[in-house]
């Protein structure tokens, strides 16, 4: 059995935990097994760029953060453009796959990294998948490996800007991870103990913010701390078209950070902790949930469960098909329990 590994797109804690799972899976059960790992996600594969590993690379990678194989960015809307050899990439993948003699390709990946494994399944390339993201918003998983991991660290930023907060009277705006969903943006301003959490999903009222911050003081705390996620939006940014809504190089913390600072007699500060999140070791969850998904992984390869992606629902590890989940992108719900929740708690979501 030949089987080749990638992993595609960010990288996140717990990439070699299921790596590593994958390998232990199928080295016991597989006397003759060739596992090669391709390098830097799709590019390698378009490339050419791949090697056989040895069963004793995948010993002492449990708590390793980053990802052994490398990983790229390859995006969806370009696997069709044609090169200079009249070959788009997409076709280059699975030819290479053909020509290497792999039984089965486990791809490592987001939403964008989904939406081409299941073009390459389509075509005929035997696909077992893994929901990697920290984001959390990868359809057909109840989560995604990395999110764990991340939140903790999020977190932490949250938990350590609370003395300096307070020491100082300061405001501060915590701008976190996620675009289009705001899941750790969600979980870490609830375990870090935020004032107010502004997502993507929910567009703000900066009245809001400022008459949380207002009652704070009132009550004889002088400082608060928002988490805003990165894709997060005003009212009013959020009614222009797409085009208009952001200039330049401003991010949603910055915007908020002027906007504040226009309306208020107190100091403000914004940190970014940016790829702090992604780094590091995963977390003991982390680490056993990407053990039980790499050795799901492996089971599906001997079994010939191609096309699918093993994902969690419930307390279970199972496969689903691509086709459910390619192109999907799971943000969060309005009924969500964790935002009731977060709101009975007192915690501003910038509503109305």
């Amino acid at each position: 059995m030949r089987i080749g590994m990638l992993t595609s797109g960010g990288d996140c804690q717990g990439l070699n935990a299921v790596l590593r799972g994958v390998a232990k899976t199928l080295y016991g059960a597989v006397p003759d097994l060739e596992l090669y790992g391709i390098q830097d996600g799709y590019k390698g594969l378009i490339e050419r760029n791949w090697r056989r590993m040895q069963k004793n690379e995948f010993s002492g990678i449990l708590r390793e953060g980053g990802t052994i194989l490398g990983t790229s960015r390859q995006p969806y809307k370009t696997i069709r453009d044609v090169d200079k050899n009249n070959m788009d990439k997409l076709s280059a993948m699975i030819q290479n796959y053909e020509k290497a003699g792999f039984d089965a390709l486990v791809i490592l990946g987001g939403c964008g990294t989904h939406k081409t494994a299941y073009a390459l399944s389509q075509s005929g390339v035997n696909v077992v998948t893994l929901p990697k993201t920290i984001d959390n918003d990868l359809y057909g998983t109840d989560y995604s490996f990395g999110f764990d991991s991340a939140v903790r660290k999020a977190a932490e930023v949250l938990d350590a800007v609370h003395s300096t907060a307070a020491a100082h009277g300061r405001i501060f705006v915590v701008e976190l991870m996620g675009n289009k969903a705001g899941w750790v943006t969600l979980y870490a301003g609830v375990s870090g103990g935020a004032d107010v959490i502004l997502l993507p999903e929910i567009p703000y009222a900066l009245d809001s913010v400022l008459n949380v911050i207002k009652a704070r003081n009132n009550e004889g705390k002088n400082f608060s701390i928002i988490a805003i996620a990165e894709g997060a939006l005003s009212i009013e940014e959020a009614a222009l078209p797409k085009k208009e809504r952001l200039t330049g190089d401003s991010s949603s913390g910055s915007r908020l950070l002027k906007a504040l600072d226009e309306r208020l007699d107190q100091d403000v500060r914004l940190l970014v902790p940016g790829h702090f999140q992604r780094g590091g070791e995963p977390t003991p969850t982390d680490r056993v949930f990407c053990s039980r998904m790499g050795a799901k992984a492996g089971e599906m390869i001997l079994k010939g469960k191609f096309g699918r992606m093993a994902a969690l629902r419930g307390t279970s590890i199972v496969s689903v098909p691509l086709v459910d989940v390619a192109g999907k992108q799971k943000i969060i719900p309005l009924d969500c329990e964790v935002l009731s929740q977060a709101r009975l708690l007192g915690i501003s979501l910038g509503e109305v």
